[in-house]
This record gives structure tokens, C-alpha cells and sequence, in this order.
């Protein structure tokens, strides 16, 4: 989980990447991505209201991080395969 990773009050970026699969892109349809830069105020592992198989209470579970942008904006972030999260600065 990232909670092992990294902790509250750490400076991070967090850039997301989806799949594209439009054929008229060209081959693999190419990838759209976002960063996402901020301080950690919590992380958690919740449970959607989505269902699947065999999983904890029956839900799936997701890794979420809260993060406090620049400007004051609160985000909330969903990490999946997709995610990569590096602590900026020291």
C-alpha cells in the first residue's frame, strides 16, 4: 500500500496515465496523462461501491490520496497500475 511509502506533510507528484485505445490515433491509441503536484494530507485504502469477487467485503478496494494543491484546492486521488507518485524536493 502507499501508506508505506510515503506520509503526511511530504511534497508529492503524482502523474496518472489512461490507455487510449482509439484506433484512429494509430497503433495502441496512445496515452493521455495527467500530473498532479501537491502535500500529502492523508492516505487510504477505501472500498467503492463497486462489487467484485472474492475481495474484501465483497468490494474493491482503492488506494486514495488526499493532497492540498498550491493555490488551496483539496484532491482527492485514485492510484492504480497507472500511477506513479515521487516525493519532490527533500
Amino acid at each position: 500500500m502507499v501508506s508505506d511509502l510515503f506520509k503526511p506533510g511530504q511534497r508529492v507528484k503524482v502523474t496518472q496515465q489512461v490507455p487510449r485505445l482509439d484506433r484512429a490515433i494509430g497503433p495502441g491509441g496512445g496515452t493521455m496523462s495527467i500530473t498532479i503536484e501537491g502535500t500529502i494530507i492523508a492516505l487510504t485504502q477505501q472500498k467503492t461501491g463497486s462489487w467484485f469477487a472474492h475481495s474484501k467485503d465483497h468490494k474493491l478496494w482503492l488506494d486514495r490520496l488526499q493532497l492540498r494543491k498550491d493555490d488551496g484546492e483539496i484532491v482527492f486521488v485514485n492510484l492504480d497500475q497507472y500511477s506513479s507518485v515521487e516525493v519532490v524536493g527533500g
